[in-house]
């Protein structure tokens, strides 16, 4: 009985290990590698909640622990990533950050190579948003707000693009630093935003009562087919607008 008790937490912690390899990944540069071990790392964190519901061993330890887990995986490594970004959109390294001597150059120059850590915001937005959802009552059946994965996946779908669907004018949008600097602007507004969005999960399997999420799935397939790692963010957009939409129709 007590190792069943664990088994959710387990799950949570591959969530963490994760994040934490995906977080080496991120401050060296490789940021698909990054990408590719918050994809998993989104996985257990699914996977922990459905395990925990399925053997019905929910717990406090659980949910302390799963937040814990998301504030790597999709808080500190998206904020990381933005920060390479930003970085490469400035032509410099991350590195030149902490070696750069200011007083070398004129004034705004020099600081342009602190702009970078503005990434950084996303991460103390996500760990806001945490340790709000964490205390929110009205968050049981759906979210208030756009979920940490969620954003990690919009931050992290970046790199991705970048390197598999290299038409210029796509990486000259995705590599401008107004644009990156917005971004990390409205994930952080996102993050923390009163908007009502629903969750992904399914107590039963019938259409009419999960009418809007049969939607949103089936157009997000299509998206993926069609656009690739370009869906990404507009799955997101669109489960914003569906959420919105259904909320108010459902007055």
């Amino acid at each position: 009985m007590q190792l069943k008790k664990q088994i959710p937490n387990i799950i949570t912690l591959l969530n963490l290990l994760c994040g934490c390899i995906a977080a080496i990944f991120a401050v060296q540069g490789a940021l698909g590698m990054s990408a590719l071990f918050v994809a998993l790392g989104i996985g257990f964190d699914f996977f922990d909640g459905f395990a925990a519901r399925i053997l019905n061993v929910q717990s406090e330890l659980g949910l302390q622990l799963d937040s814990l887990a998301d504030m790597v995986t999709s808080g500190l490594v998206p904020g990381l990533v933005m920060c390479q970004l930003l970085a490469k959109s400035y032509g410099i390294t991350m590195d030149s950050i902490f070696t750069h001597n200011v007083y070398d150059e004129d004034f705004l120059i020099g600081y342009t190579h602190f702009l970078p850590l503005i990434g950084l915001l996303i991460t103390l937005a996500s760990a806001y948003r945490l340790a709000k959802f964490n205390i929110d009552t009205r968050q049981t059946t759906s979210f208030i707000g756009l979920p940490t994965p969620a954003n990690a996946l919009l931050i992290l779908c970046l790199p991705l693009i970048l390197t598999y669907q290299t038409d210029n004018w796509i990486s000259d949008i995705i590599l401008n630093p107004w644009f990156l600097i917005g971004l990390t602007l409205i994930s952080c507004y996102l993050l923390n935003a009163e908007i009502p969005l629903f969750a992904l999960k399914f107590k039963t399997w019938g259409f009419a009562e999960n009418k809007m999420r049969y939607i949103f799935l089936l157009l997000a397939v299509v998206l993926l087919v069609v656009l690739k790692f370009l869906a990404i963010p507009c799955i997101l957009l669109l489960y914003v607008l569906l959420s919105i939409l259904f909320r108010e129709k459902s007055k």
